[in-house]
């Protein structure tokens, strides 16, 4: 770490330890977007808090960071379905619907490839590739001879035509 501007360091962390973290926070969540916001909750919090890291095991660090920050979602979610259940037996009716979903089980990982394969070319290379296989986007334009960011932009459009797909299938 001491040999990182600290500008480059945001950057060296999510190059480094992206999938891990995300790895992490889909296995504790089960559920890509929320895995995917708090993946960028960790990076951020360490990130805010670098001054409290000594240095050593970076990974470690960053994997306890992303720990808590899904206990603490989970923690707030239980408390979310508590009141639904209360609201349940009561027989009330529920005042936030986006709850109601919230409980609902969903095959995530499945509804996020076959997300994937529906995409028209280039996307649904480049979705499977990084939402699935879990691929930087580096990773992606090496392994195909493109440039970087064209990746990065196709990464981008494969997830709004993903997030597209999944508001509809629940609405």
């Amino acid at each position: 770490m001491e040999n990182i501007h600290a500008d480059d360091l945001l950057e060296h962390w999510i190059d480094t330890y992206g999938n891990l973290i995300f790895s992490i926070c889909f296995q504790m969540t089960k559920d890509y977007f929320e895995a995917e916001d708090l993946t960028q909750e960790t990076f951020l919090l360490a990130y805010k808090n670098q001054e409290q890291f000594d240095g050593k095991y970076e990974k470690a660090w960053l994997t306890k960071i992303a720990a808590n920050r899904c206990l603490d979602y989970k923690k707030s979610k239980q408390a979310r379905l508590e009141v639904v259940e209360e609201q349940i037996l009561l027989g009330e009716p529920s005042k936030d619907q986006s709850i109601e979903k919230m409980v609902e089980e969903k095959e995530v990982e499945e509804r996020l490839r076959s997300y994937c394969r529906t995409l028209k070319p280039p996307y649904d290379r480049v979705a499977m590739e990084h939402f699935c296989e879990e691929k930087t986007a580096e990773e992606i334009a090496t392994l195909h001879n493109k440039n970087k960011k064209t990746i990065q932009t196709q990464i981008y459009r494969a997830k709004a035509m993903i997030r597209k797909l999944w508001k509809e299938d629940k609405g």
